[in-house]
């Protein structure tokens, strides 16, 4: 029987992209199709071939400074890894993998997956999309990012402009975490407080000013020893300790920095906030149902999506009501989200069943020779 190939061709494989990468390689496994994946960005690392848990890892080596204006060097290079095997499909995740793939592949089909609202805000974008729409089929990882493709692509029939969510092994990440005393103990985090968690880059977008104001104004209300723990690191950290201080709350904030194999640590917190501005989707909140713990989010992007309870959600930048949850939490914790709802959304067996049903709808041409 010959060998048939699927190419995932992913930006990078730094942050939470290597768990992308593992996420679509394992759609195939099991199957008739090989993957390989090709990373344009970012060192070949003993970490990353095994993350990325494909048939083959390729790395391009390309520096962000190669790949402005119009990437000739890395379509050639891409045209040429297309030749070295029968492959029938390109995964493509973020925009600059997916304009290069379109301009190397000759008539392969296309998989774009968008992880971030606004990649078709510009005109050249739409341009290039309307350009391979015969053999395009374009992925948001929540329904929000899919309406807001759909808003600035607005001809495109609906079911070549599909959803399929991010997801986590769950049987895997559960059995990476730690006991909540270990974990406690490895963040230096006092081991009887009652912790409010929030992991992600201190960045506008993650916006844990919202987090800190709301911590603050619920502080004579929560449990004598509470503390808030932020998990990362960004431009803001001066910023955020800066509020943390002009809000009296500066004790009971502790920001501890970079974390690797942050969710290892999610049951050091008693509760999982995240205030994120408009999230995509939200990996964490993810990682923290696994967790088993209760979940406050903002209330926008892809989040909504991920937390069904509205009385665990908040309106964005909303601090006081941000607060009031909170408290509510403190005095009479709800139950974590179901199990159930996790496996049956969010987890690789709910994937495949969506990806089969999202390529039957979308239709896409057979693949021919690159």
């Amino acid at each position: 029987m010959n060998e048939r190939w699927v190419l995932q061709f992913c930006h990078c494989h730094y942050g939470p992209f290597l768990d992308v990468a593992r996420q679509y390689a394992a759609l195939f496994a099991g199957g008739p199709c090989k993957v390989m994946t090709v990373f344009l960005t970012g060192e070949d690392t003993p970490e990353a071939r095994q993350g990325a848990a494909s048939d083959e890892v390729l790395f391009m080596n390309f520096r962000s400074a190669d790949i402005r204006g119009l990437k000739l060097k890395a379509i050639r290079q891409l045209r040429a890894i297309l030749t070295s095997r029968p492959f029938e499909l390109i995964i493509a995740h973020r925009f600059k993998p997916l304009y290069i793939a379109c301009l190397a592949s000759g008539r392969l089909p296309v998989i774009g997956v968008h992880h971030a609202f606004g990649d078709y805000s510009r005109a050249p974008r739409r341009w290039l999309a309307n350009a391979f729409r015969q053999r395009l089929l374009l992925l948001g990882v929540s329904n929000a990012v899919r309406d807001d493709i759909r808003r600035q692509l607005p001809d495109w029939p609906e079911a070549r402009i599909q959803t399929l969510y991010n997801r986590i092994d769950v049987d895997a990440v559960r059995g990476q975490l730690l006991p909540r005393a270990a974990a406690r103990e490895a963040l230096q985090l006092p081991p009887d407080a009652w912790i409010v968690g929030n992991v992600g880059r201190l960045h506008p977008d993650k916006d844990q000013a919202t987090l800190i104001r709301g911590f603050a104004l619920a502080r004579d209300r929560l449990p004598a020893d509470a503390c808030l723990a932020i998990m990362g690191s960004g431009e803001l950290a001066d910023d955020l300790q800066r509020l943390a201080s002009e809000l009296g709350v500066a004790d009971q904030v502790r920001f501890l920095g970079q974390v690797p194999g942050a969710r290892r640590y999610f049951r050091a917190f008693d509760v999982f906030a995240l205030s994120s501005d408009h999230e995509p989707f939200g990996m964490v909140l993810l990682e923290a149902m696994a967790a088993d713990l209760p979940i406050i989010c903002s209330d926008c992007g892809g989040g909504k999506e991920v937390v069904a309870d509205p009385e665990a959600r908040f309106p964005l930048g909303d601090a006081s009501c941000l607060a009031e949850r909170l408290v509510a939490l403190a005095r009479a914790p709800h139950d974590p989200a179901p199990a159930e709802r996790l496996h049956a959304l969010f987890s690789d067996e709910a994937a495949r069943q969506s990806w089969a049903h999202i390529v039957a709808a979308a239709a896409l041409p057979a693949a021919s020779p690159a």
